[in-house]
């Protein structure tokens, strides 16, 4: 593509796009090359670059196509030297280009659809007992080659590291293939721009760019649930690229079973690969999360003393989820670092107050639910979802009475942890688990034991 290209492009995007947001995010650009099928874009911000790739990167990717057929992706790097305000217009002499100031890495391509988080790789990925499963099945599908599985789903609750894991794969395959197409977004994004394209009557292209892809990957795929047009779109996507042998990877809250509102072909779809369970942390794991934190931290903060046995304290104490877990030790060094003092146990306690006071002899919906499957021998998601049979039925009201008694949720909060269960069937659950510990021996030893054990 030449400048002059470009500049038929910009005056084709100021019709379409209308006077404001060209002026606002297309403007802005500069034409740097084309080339290995990818057009390069200088921007002056990280921020515009991930705005315009987001939010108008199908439209431009499309006329550039029109002109460009080899151009397969678009990439924006940052760069602060001045350039013409618009390169499209002829001048006596050729337009100047200049190079992008400094090497830095591409700010995201238009396949990428959301941003990656550097932070998110496999390197900085903890690898417990309860992730040990997804992360080996993350690692395979990430090496690329013949696909094996497909999809790969991969559900858990908050904070476990599904979204790490997808962006780790990411990564890897950018690494290790940069020349396939990876197209990773959120299902609610995935919904905005097929709403987007019936409006502006552009389901064509809709259809070319996500049945063009090698690797599909769609984060919070419940939120599709419920949405028909949606769903039936996405179910025609899903089986193109399968009878491609493109690869699909896909995350949500829980199983695919225990989606509600999810049409069934559907489900069966995302049911027919490798469906794996992110369990809640457990001690061992938490602790391993802190001390790759703390290694991290103490090459910002030098000179910074970290005391035995805070790590110790935090991963026992705070079980909520991970985010909440590193949260409070990046909150403990910038406080340690501003007042100057070690971190210590007087220290952590005046600055992390209200996170321990949230935490205090209290244990999450998660951690009970993981006991109360571990102590029946059974699956975490066997216990929240949604068949009846006694195996599953009494050790699930054993874990929604443990619930009521030693979380402060609600019983609708309580009920959305269970297979979005309705607040008279968790009371349900309550009563019964009250009655048979006057009439069960083994019922109120095992719920003595299990109450035991959350609150140590």
């Amino acid at each position: 593509m030449t400048q002059e290209q470009w500049g038929t492009i910009r005056d084709e995007l100021s019709k379409t796009l209308g006077a404001n947001s060209f002026q606002s995010w297309i403007e802005p650009l500069t034409f740097i090359e084309t080339s290995e099928g990818i057009a390069r874009f200088g921007v002056p911000t990280n921020f515009l670059g991930n705005y315009v790739s987001q939010n108008y990167g199908d439209v431009l990717l499309s006329k550039i196509t029109q002109t460009n057929p080899s151009v397969r992706r678009i990439e924006f790097e940052v760069v602060t030297a001045e350039r013409p305000k618009n390169p499209g217009v002829q001048h006596d002499a050729p337009v100047p280009v200049a190079p992008a100031v400094a090497a830095q890495p591409p700010v995201n391509d238009v396949l990428a659809g959301s941003p990656l988080d550097k932070r998110f790789t496999f390197d900085s990925f903890v690898v417990g007992k309860p992730n040990e499963l997804a992360h080996a099945a993350a690692k395979r599908v990430a090496e690329g080659g013949p696909v094996t599985f497909n999809p790969l789903f991969l559900y858990g609750g908050v904070g476990l590291g599904k979204t790490h894991l997808m962006h780790a794969i990411a990564w890897e395959l950018r690494t290790r293939q940069p020349h396939l197409n990876v197209l990773n977004l959120s299902a609610e994004q995935f919904m905005y721009r097929f709403v987007q394209a019936l409006r502006d009557r552009k389901m064509m292209d809709f259809k070319q760019l996500f049945r063009s892809v090698d690797v599909l990957m769609v984060d919070d795929v419940q939120f599709i649930a419920g949405k028909d047009n949606t769903q039936d779109e996405f179910f025609h996507t899903f089986n193109a690229l399968v009878d491609q042998q493109k690869q699909i990877i896909i995350s949500a809250d829980r199983a695919p079973d225990e989606i509600k509102a999810l049409e069934n072909r559907i489900r069966s779809r995302l049911q027919s690969g490798l469906v794996v369970d992110l369990h809640p942390t457990d001690y061992e794991l938490r602790l391993g999360i802190l001390q790759s934190k703390a290694e991290t931290y103490s090459q910002m903060y030098p000179g910074l003393e970290l005391c035995p046995g805070i790590l110790e304290f935090l991963a026992a104490r705070i079980v909520s989820n991970v985010r909440v877990l590193e949260g409070a030790l990046t909150r403990l060094f910038a406080f340690a670092s501003l007042v100057g003092k070690p971190i210590n146990m007087d220290l952590t306690q005046e600055c992390l107050t209200d996170i321990l006071r949230e935490s205090e002899r209290k244990v999450s919906i998660e951690e009970i639910q993981r006991k109360v499957a571990d102590h029946y021998l059974i699956r975490h998601s066997d216990l929240v979802g949604p068949k009846r049979i006694r195996t599953f039925a009494r050790p699930r009201q054993v874990a929604m009475y443990l619930c009521k008694q030693l979380t402060t949720r609600s019983l609708p909060e309580i009920g959305r942890h269970f297979g979005g269960r309705d607040h008279t069937t968790v009371m349900h659950g309550v009563r019964r688990i009250e009655e048979l510990r006057k009439q069960d021996a083994q019922i109120d030893e095992d719920v003595e034991l299990l109450r035991r054990s959350l609150e140590a």
